[in-house]
């Protein structure tokens, strides 16, 4: 009997150990926060872009560990599932001309990894969601073969009990249920990260998570997913169903999934790690040889390992961040809304936009948040996921005004964001040329009313009325995608002819 009470790779112990230490983690946290030892302002920001790779199909190209292992370069990984690649950029000071120079570097890096892809049949797809991904394809065995992601796949299905069930309504429904987490992997998101002081993480986390509605509404990219047309950005609603450890009864009682929102402004620099350790049980609770308070009481500092590991299987939108460089302690903010693509210049414009727009809501003197109800700003976000740019947003009316005004989004970011964005890059010194040309392109899919996801559902609309079938049409718009994104004309310009 002793052996079935064992939960699969951890004993009966593990969790109460790991808790104990999720503890000493936060405790020595704190201790660094009040002895003010983390690295001062630097405007420091980084990028990892997800990647698909898919055949002359369209279908899933189950080969990132051959990929990789051809490529002279370490800045790509494996992502959860073997059709994904995942590229880290080198963190870099915002200024200059910042933009223009990440996406000389993202041509560069994506370029090398579509030849290599290319040596192996597959090819590189920018996109929130592959359109061609069929349910059949997603199974335990195209999850890439790292003991990580093995045991994250037990962990959650034990949690759970049962199998994973998919059900999101939009133009279509989708309604499916797996026997792993595969499907999550389908997801393809590129994450901004911002280093910030601890005293300005709180405003900084609040700025993003206000802006949150606006980057999706002018960025979304995904509204196909396992070929059935959805929200104009699937991806939130998906990933939160492809990872939710909770059963049915728990969701039905109120209790937190993995993949949230959130569900209040903060004011400190250690209030969401708190809310982690407090809220969510732990998914991996495998403990380091490190002593966090030991580490502090001998003048060191602390890796803090199982505080970034638990940290790690909580998939908020606008993640908390702690890390060390060059033994020093620093705090980031990691987005992770947003989807990538469809182009280079497409990707860099959101990373303009969400930094400039966070930078200037942040230093406001009357904080927005202050006057957006943070129920608000989370209906804001899912209504942005549902209809893209034509999503109706709540915004704190003018100055004088009080109250909330009602506004398209399009509107809104042309007229109100998209200055503030403009703003906040000029504080940061960044280059006027680079703030017109990429700023600019976030205004052009406003005043066209066009997001990849549009561009996606036109396309397929208009080969369906030509008389495809929905798989014909689904994988003619993923080649015709990829040939327009290697143009890295912005999605706006691109023809909508099937």
């Amino acid at each position: 009997m002793g052996e079935k009470l064992v939960a699969d790779r951890f004993d009966l112990a593990a969790r109460q150990r790991f808790r104990a230490r999720l503890d000493a983690c936060l405790q020595a946290l704190r201790r660094l926060l009040r002895e003010e030892r983390f690295e001062g302002p630097r405007d420091l920001i980084g990028l990892e872009v997800e990647l698909a790779m898919a055949d002359s199909e369209g279908a899933p190209r189950m080969v990132n560990d051959e990929v990789l292992a051809r490529m002279a370069t370490k800045d790509f990984q494996a992502e959860l599932g073997q059709f994904n690649l995942e590229l880290n950029m080198p963190p870099r000071l915002l200024g200059g001309t910042v933009f223009d120079d990440l996406a000389e570097e993202l041509r560069i890096a994506v370029g090398y990894a579509d030849r290599m892809a290319a040596e192996f049949g597959g090819r590189l797809v920018m996109t929130g969601v592959l359109p061609t991904v069929t349910p059949e394809q997603m199974v335990p065995g195209s999850l890439s073969p790292d003991d990580r992601y093995t045991l994250l796949n037990d962990q959650i299905l034990a949690a759970r009990g049962e199998a994973i069930t998919l059900d999101i309504a939009g133009a279509e429904t989708l309604t499916h249920s797996f026997d792993s987490i595969a499907a999550e992997s389908a997801c393809t998101s590129v994450q901004f990260h911002l280093q910030v002081t601890p005293a300005g993480f709180a405003a900084t986390w609040n700025a993003a998570q206000a802006a949150t509605a606006a980057q999706v509404a002018a960025g979304a990219n995904a509204p196909f997913v396992f070929g059935r047309e959805l929200w104009h950005e699937s991806r939130p609603p998906f990933f939160l169903q492809a990872t939710d450890s909770r059963p049915p009864e728990f969701a039905a009682q109120g209790v937190r999934p993995r993949t949230w929102f959130g569900e209040r402004w903060i004011d400190s620099a250690d209030s969401l790690f708190e809310e982690n350790n407090r809220w969510f049980p732990a998914l991996l609770p495998h403990c380091a040889e490190e002593d966090p308070l030991a580490v502090l009481d001998a003048g060191g500092i602390p890796a803090l390992a199982e505080l970034s590991l638990h940290n790690g299987t909580v998939y908020r939108w606008n993640r908390p961040v702690y890390d060390v460089a060059g033994g020093v302690p620093h705090l980031r903010v990691e987005n992770r809304v947003l989807s990538t693509g469809p182009t280079v210049t497409d990707t860099v414009a959101n990373a303009a936009f969400y930094y400039g727009l966070v930078r200037a809501l942040a230093a406001q003197p009357r904080p927005v948040w202050n006057t957006l109800p943070f129920e608000v700003a989370e209906a804001n976000f899912h209504a942005a996921c549902r209809y893209g740019i034509e999503a109706e947003l709540s915004w704190p009316a003018g100055e004088g005004a009080g109250g909330l005004d009602r506004l398209p989004a399009h509107h809104l970011i042309r007229e109100r964001l998209l200055p503030l964005a403009e703003e906040g890059l000029a504080a940061l010194g960044v280059a006027v040329a680079d703030r017109v040309r990429y700023l600019g392109v976030i205004e052009e899919r406003c005043r066209r009313r066009i997001t990849g996801a549009g561009w996606q559902t036109r396309f397929y609309h208009q080969a369906v009325a030509n008389g495809a079938d929905r798989a014909t049409a689904l994988r003619e718009l993923v080649r015709r995608y990829c040939e327009l994104a290697r143009t890295d004309a912005p999605v706006h310009s691109w023809p909508t002819g099937a």
